[in-house]
């Protein structure tokens, strides 16, 4: 019973989905290929006298993730493989940062019970860890079950690169330069581009004597070539007995194949995909590889040399696939759209659910898929979700300077802006009060059949237009006229129909999110004072009641709604959709929405302020900082003091104007701290009087 509790627990903490290594469609390497470096890799792995940690360096189309995926394959079957997180921009909780050390953890408890036995009374304690501070949760969710548990293991973090983190160094590898001599058994095996972040992070004091690093784009070129021969010879020969094919390819083809890939596997994969079509002939597709040029100066970033025609083989394939229609400016800008889509979406949607996003019809938009086969992954299940096949060609698709032919060329700025009128007209069209026929005053989870609601009534488009319109409207900077008329209509009639369906997809925190981006966006872009006032009035709207809208789509108009100020403009526009049979509010509702706030603590806070985005609020008090949501009033992080401040007083606890760090200024000390990463960056003590400090002003959000 204790054992089913405990998973219960585990299964309910927030994680990354599909991150682990045996999730997925990935492929490991084929027999016989990488030797040189799976070798090394693998002798670094079974010997824990060596480094801790080991950064496979390699450029864009180098085959890292592949290597990766084996590396975590023989490891674990070693026995020595803890946990795997596998970062894709392709999916919203794959790339951010926050989800990587929860998602570790929830891979080590369930293989080791040392582990989960320390893990679990803290996730007991404390559920909304994901939103603490990352030095927080390496600290209390790797590091303290993994010294109790005195395991030795080995963990997996491929495309590093790929998780979002605007630091100029990797905060993910900051903190765990601070901590990994604590936990001298645990191995980390970590991929990534050499980009400047990247490399910033492996120079740390704390890493750098710490870390062995391999750079696998300065491997031999002839081991390389007989790895991508050995590969194509294989792969070719698969295609050649499916399509009933003798003596194909022959061995100048090969040799032709190995030179134009230059050194890129993703140029190998790209050609084989392309030539393994389900529609055409693989001996015609290859003509049209031979008869490419040898070489063109508009190649993809990486280059090995002048024969790696990367770019050049993106563009033939899109040629071939839409050859007949290259007077047809009509199927060219469907194109752009269903491309545009499949790359630019922030979570993948199938093939359907993408034609229903960007309103073309579904066997045109199949059709065009199965012709992008080699570019895009597309199974025959048409539940499965569309993807770019490698992250090359999205960087290609949007580049004018590497896709030269503008029939195929991406804006995405443009396209942003088509996705966002898309959605808001779906929503205008798809959402209407109560869609899931839900009993007054339910609570979400006491909806037993709420998933089987939702995947009946709310496609995935809709699903994707409700979480993520915000994301694609607030990237866009101009031609934005024809989109405020459907912003209006959304705001007001729709917004507390599209409030139902972010509360029983548990993505309030999100749509608070997206307000605020939006609030952002009205006042730099769009100048919209109108609709500004409206979007403040709904961001209060929701923050103020934030709990029982998660908890409760009903409860929007039941206790929400109500409870709003008489002037709100969310009161105005949808009171009347309230029922008469509702409870009322006849004596002491409120007439605007007040800005003050009470925060909990047992502690005398010395200073407060708001985070620059109004998202979080700092308060001090003699010991510590305590950064709280502010919305729930959640203690998020505590930020402790090396030296309790005496008797004298905080002059000033302030954001930075990036909200990354937080200064605080009393008589006797300066302190300032890193919030991302919860560690000082400073900390003296002294007297400070008549000293001249530069510090960041006390602002709040200046939207809001």
């Amino acid at each position: 019973m204790h054992h089913i509790a405990d998973l219960s627990v585990l299964n309910s903490c927030r994680r990354a989905h599909g991150a682990g290594y045996q999730h997925g469609d990935r492929k490991g390497c084929l027999r016989g290929t990488r030797e040189t470096v799976l070798s090394e890799i693998e002798s670094w792995a079974r010997d824990f006298k060596k480094s801790p940690v080991f950064w496979l360096n390699g450029l864009a189309g180098t085959g890292k993730s592949t290597i990766a995926q084996t590396v975590s394959e023989r490891v674990f079957a070693d026995g020595l493989l803890g946990a795997s997180f596998f970062c894709s921009r392709d999916f919203e909780d794959r790339s951010d940062l926050r989800f990587v050390f929860p998602t570790l953890a929830f891979q080590l408890a369930h293989k080791y019970p040392p582990f989960r036995s320390v893990l679990v009374p803290l996730l007991r304690s404390n559920p909304d860890i994901v939103h603490e501070s990352l030095m927080s949760q390496m600290g209390k969710l790797i590091v303290e079950p993994l010294k109790s548990a005195d395991i030795w293991t080995v963990v997996v973090i491929d495309a590093l690169d790929e998780c979002m983190d605007e630091e100029p160094s990797s905060a993910i590898l900051s903190v765990l330069g601070r901590f990994v001599e604590q936990i001298p058994k645990v191995k980390f095996f970590i991929t990534g581009r050499p980009e400047p972040r990247i490399k910033t992070g492996f120079r740390f004091p704390l890493l750098v004597d710490s870390t062995d690093i391999f750079i696998l784009h300065d491997i031999h070129p002839s081991l390389i070539e007989n790895d991508i021969r050995l590969f194509l010879k294989h792969e070719l020969s698969e295609v050649a007995r499916r399509h009933r094919l003798e003596r194909w390819p022959r061995d100048e083809h090969i040799d032709l194949l190995c030179r134009r890939a230059g050194g890129l596997f993703v140029y190998a994969v790209a050609t084989v995909r392309f030539l393994d079509s389900r529609i055409h002939l693989p001996e015609r597709r290859l003509e049209v590889i031979v008869n490419l040029p040898e070489h063109t100066v508009h190649e993809g970033k990486t280059r090995f040399n002048s024969k790696a025609t990367l770019d050049s083989l993106y563009t033939s394939i899109l040629e071939t696939a839409f050859s007949e229609n290259e007077e047809d400016a009509e199927v060219d800008s469907k194109v752009r759209s269903t491309i545009g889509a499949a790359v630019l979406v922030v979570n993948p949607l199938p093939s359907s659910g993408i034609a229903e996003l960007i309103g073309l019809d579904p066997q045109e938009v199949t059709q065009f898929f199965m012709l992008l086969q080699s570019l895009l992954t597309f199974g025959e299940d048409p539940s499965q979700p569309v993807k770019p096949f490698h992250k090359s060609f999205p960087d290609f698709i949007t580049d004018p300077s590497r896709c030269t032919e503008t029939r195929f060329l991406i804006s995405p700025e443009n396209l942003h802006l088509e996705l966002a009128m898309s959605c808001l007209r779906l929503m205008d069209d798809g959402l209407e009060r109560n869609l899931l026929s839900l009993s007054d005053y339910a609570l979400n989870s006491e909806v037993r059949d709420l998933k089987a609601r939702i995947s009946d009534r709310i496609s995935d488009a809709l699903r994707y237009a409700c979480r993520f319109w915000h994301s694609h409207l607030t990237k866009t900077e101009s031609d934005v006229a024809d989109v405020i008329p459907l912003l209006r209509v959304f705001l007001e009639e729709k917004f507390l129909a599209w409030l139902e369906v972010v509360s029983v997809l548990g993505a309030v925190g999100g749509a608070i999110v997206g307000l605020e981006q939006l609030i952002a966006w009205l006042h730099e872009v769009s100048r919209n004072e109108e609709l500004l006032d409206t979007v403040r009035d709904y961001y209060h709207f929701l923050r103020t009641f934030f709990e029982p809208i998660s908890v409760s789509a009903t409860h929007i108009y039941h206790s929400a709604l109500e409870l709003s100020p008489l002037s709100s403009i969310v009161r105005r526009w949808y009171y009347c959709q309230r029922h008469s049979t509702f409870p009322r509010v006849v004596i002491g509702t409120e007439e605007s929405w007040g800005e003050g706030i009470i925060i909990p603590g047992k502690d005398r806070h010395l200073s407060h302020t708001w985070s620059p985005c109004g998202q979080f609020i700092a308060a001090q008090s003699r010991k510590a900082v305590e950064i709280r949501d502010s919305l729930s009033f959640k203690l998020l992080s505590t930020l402790k003091l090396t030296k309790p401040i005496s008797d004298g007083y905080v002059n000033l606890l302030a954001y930075s104007t990036d909200g990354r760090s937080i200064a605080s200024l009393s008589d006797t000390s300066l302190i300032i701290w890193d919030i991302q990463k919860g560690g000082l960056v400073n900390e003296t003590y002294r007297s400070c009087a008549g000293c001249t400090f530069l510090v960041w002003s006390l602002v709040g959000c200046p939207y809001i």
